[in-house]
C-alpha cells in the first residue's frame, strides 16, 4: 500500500522528514565539503587487536585464495580481476564483500599463504577505493570493515613491510574519523549502535586516543541506554539483534580490561541484562523463536557467546518490556509475541505477528511461524512478513500491520510498518499450577471495529497447550453486525511433524520425529489441515502445512483449542495426568 490513513499517515509523515533530515546531515558530512577533515596525523601505531567471537571456516580461506567469494547466497568467481573491481551481484552480497569479515576464515586456516593473501587484499581494497561500490561507504558497512580490520590486524600486519603499514594505517585512521563526523547522522537502532561499537573499540586500540575514548565511551552508552530495554531485549523486537549486540559488546569489554580501564556501567549492565534473553528465546533444540526477522540461528555463535555467560540460570519468562512471553514446563516451551510493532524507523524488518506463537516439545519443533527467506528473494520476504505467515488469527485476510510497500517512497524509506498494534495489554498469572498468559491487540479495530484477544494455558507437567482467541468489540461487547467479520486462526506445522485428521473432522493427530504424538482438538466447526511453507535464510524454502480453524466472529466469537500430549513411540500413554483447570474445547 502506498499511504494509511490517521495514525499510519501521522507515523509515515515524522518518519519521512526525520529520514530526509538525517539523510541530508549525511551527506553533508559525507561530501566534499568536509573531506579534508578525514585527513592528518595518523597514530603511529596500535595497541592492541579486539577479539572476533565469530565463527570461523578455515576450508572458506582455500575458496577466497581460488578467487572464489560467497556471500549472502550469491557466488562469484574472480578471474584475472580484483575482486573490488567487479560488478556486485546484490547489494547484500557488496555488504559482505566491504565488510572484510571473511578476513577471520583466513586467520583460522593459520597458514602463510593466508596471511599473504589477506594482505594482498586489503592493499587491494586500499588502491582502488575510488570506484568500490557505493555500498562500501555505507557507515553500516565501515564499521564492520573497521572492526574486522581491528580484530584481524595480527593476521594482516605480521610481518608485512613498512610502506603497507604505514597505508593500512592510514586508510583505517581516515575510516574512523569519517565515521565520528557520521555517526550521529546514521540510521537509529543496530546500525548507529554498531557505528558506536567501532568508534569505542578503535579508540581503545589506536595509540594515543585518550580524548577519542572518552567521547567515544558516552557514545556507546548513550545508544546502550536508548535501545537495550529494561528487561535486556532490543527495541527493534528482533531476538537475533540481542545476539549481534552481544557479539561486538563482549570483545569491548575485553578491550576495556587489556587496556586496564573500567568499562563503563551502562555497558556492564547492558551485558547482564541481555545474557538471560538469550535463554529466553530459545527453543529445546537451541534454536531462536522467529519473530521480527529472526532466521536462522547461529547455534556455534550462540554457544561462543553463552560461554561468557557466568549466572547460566534459568532463562527469565516474562520480558514486557521487548513484548515477549515464555512458558515453559516439563519438555515443552512456548513462546509468545504480545508486543506491538516497533517504531518505522526500526521496523524495516519487523513482522506483523502479534499474539503468534511458536512451541517446542523437547529438542523437537512443533508449532512456528514461517521464517525469513534469503536474500532477494523480495516476494518471499513480504509474505513472511504478513499475519497469515505466523500463528496467530488473522481477520478479513488481512495482517493486523499495514506496510509501505511499492513507490518511491518505499524505496527511499524501506517497507516499514506504518500502522499496527498500538495497545496490547498483558496478564500473566498461576491457575492451579498452570501457566496462563492473556493477551489482546488493537490492530484490526480501525478497520474492523474487533479486538482479538488470546489465552495460552501451559499445564504444569508440559503436556497440555490450551488456547483460546475470542473477537469482540473495543468495548467487550458483542461485535455490531453487518461488519466484516470471517477469521482465520493458524497454527503452522514444522515439516517435520506429519499431521492426519481424526474421525469426526475435530481434532487432528500430530506425530513427531521422535514417535511422539499430539492432538490438536477445537471446539470450532470448521478445521482443515491446508499447506504452508517454512522460510530459511540458510536452507532454502521447504514445504510444510497447518492447521487452519475458519469461522465468522459474528457465528462463534470464540473459540477453544488444545494440543495434547497423547502417546510415546509405540502408542504407549505418555502421561497420564488429568489438569482439570486446563480449558478444555467445548
Amino acid at each position: 500500500m502506498a499511504l494509511g490513513a490517521g495514525t499510519g499517515k501521522g507515523r509515515l509523515v515524522r518518519y519521512a522528514a526525520a529520514s530526509a533530515w538525517r539523510r541530508a546531515r549525511y551527506d553533508f558530512h559525507a561530501g566534499p565539503f568536509y573531506r579534508w577533515r578525514y585527513f592528518g596525523q595518523v597514530p603511529e601505531r596500535l595497541l592492541i587487536a579486539p577479539t572476533d567471537l565469530r565463527t570461523a571456516d578455515p576450508t572458506i580461506a582455500h575458496d577466497i585464495y581460488a578467487g572464489r567469494f560467497v556471500f549472502a547466497g550469491d557466488v562469484v568467481d574472480v578471474s584475472g580481476f580484483s575482486v573490488f573491481e567487479i560488478e556486485a551481484p546484490s547489494r547484500a552480497w557488496a555488504a559482505g564483500l566491504h565488510g572484510f569479515g571473511w578476513l577471520r576464515h583466513l586467520r583460522a586456516s593459520d597458514l602463510a599463504v593466508s596471511r599473504s593473501n589477506a594482505r594482498a587484499l586489503v592493499d587491494e581494497w586500499i588502491r582502488f577505493q575510488r570506484s568500490h561500490d557505493p555500498v562500501a561507504r555505507d557507515p553500516e558497512v565501515t564499521a564492520r570493515r573497521v572492526m574486522s580490520w581491528l580484530a584481524q590486524t595480527p593476521l594482516v600486519l605480521d610481518g608485512c613491510d613498512h610502506g603497507f603499514y604505514r597505508r593500512f594505517m592510514r586508510m583505517l585512521t581516515r575510516q574512523v574519523r569519517l565515521l565520528r563526523r557520521v555517526s550521529r547522522d546514521v540510521r537509529p537502532g543496530l546500525p548507529r549502535l554498531r557505528v558506536a561499537m567501532a568508534l569505542a573499540a578503535a579508540s581503545l586500540s589506536l595509540s594515543d586516543q585518550t580524548r577519542f575514548a572518552r567521547q567515544a565511551s558516552r557514545f556507546v552508552d548513550q545508544e546502550l541506554n536508548r535501545q537495550i530495554l529494561p528487561d535486556g531485549g532490543h527495541i527493534d523486537r528482533n531476538p537475533g539483534t540481542v545476539l549481534e549486540v552481544l557479539v561486538d559488546l563482549l570483545p569491548l569489554r575485553q578491550a576495556f580490561t587489556a587496556r586496564g580501564l573500567q568499562p563503563t556501567p551502562a555497558l556492564l549492565g547492558a551485558i547482564d541484562r541481555m545474557m538471560p534473553m538469550l535463554r529466553f528465546f530459545r527453543h529445546g533444540d537451541g534454536s531462536f523463536a522467529k519473530f521480527n526477522g529472526m532466521g536462522e540461528t547461529q547455534l556455534g555463535l550462540l554457544a561462543t557467546v553463552l560461554a561468557y555467560d557466568d549466572a547460566r540460570g534459568a532463562p527469565v519468562r516474562n520480558a514486557p518490556y521487548a513484548g515477549y512471553q515464555r512458558l515453559d514446563a516439563g519438555e515443552t516451551v512456548v513462546i509468545a509475541d504480545t508486543g506491538p510493532p516497533p517504531l518505522p524507523v526500526l521496523s524495516t524488518t519487523a513482522h506483523a505477528g502479534c499474539l503468534a506463537f511458536e512451541m517446542s516439545v523437547g529438542r523437537q519443533p512443533l508449532i512456528v511461524n514461517c521464517g525469513v527467506p534469503g536474500p532477494g528473494a523480495t516476494a518471499l520476504r513480504r509474505l513472511a512478513r504478513t499475519t497469515a505467515a505466523h500463528s496467530t488469527a488473522t481477520l478479513n485476510d488481512s495482517s493486523s500491520c499495514r506496510f509501505l510497500t511499492g513507490g518511491y517512497l518505499a524505496e527511499r524509506l524501506g517497507e516499514v510498518i506504518i500502522a499496527g498494534p498500538t495497545r496490547v495489554p498483558v496478564t500473566r498469572q498461576e491457575e492451579r499450577g498452570a501457566v496462563v498468559v492473556t493477551a489482546s491487540h488493537d490492530g484490526y479495530v480501525a478497520r474492523y471495529g474487533i479486538l482479538h484477544t488470546r489465552r495460552l494455558s501451559l499445564s504444569r507437567f508440559g503436556d497440555r497447550l490450551s488456547g483460546i482467541d475470542s473477537f469482540t468489540s473495543p468495548s467487550g461487547s458483542a461485535i455490531a453486525k453487518g461488519g466484516r467479520d470471517s477469521f482465520a486462526i493458524r497454527f503452522h506445522l514444522h515439516p517435520a511433524v506429519q499431521a492426519n485428521r481424526l474421525a469426526g473432522g475435530h481434532g487432528v493427530l500430530l506425530v513427531l520425529p521422535d514417535g511422539s504424538a499430539w492432538q490438536f482438538e477445537t471446539d470450532a466447526q470448521e478445521l482443515a489441515i491446508e499447506e504452508s511453507i517454512r522460510l530459511s535464510d540458510i536452507r532454502g524454502s521447504r514445504r510444510a502445512e497447518q492447521i487452519v480453524i475458519h469461522g465468522r466472529a459474528l457465528r462463534q466469537a470464540e473459540v477453544k483449542w488444545q494440543f495434547r500430549r497423547v502417546a510415546e513411540a509405540g502408542g504407549r500413554r505418555s502421561s497420564d495426568h488429568d489438569d482439570a483447570e486446563d480449558d478444555q474445547p467445548a
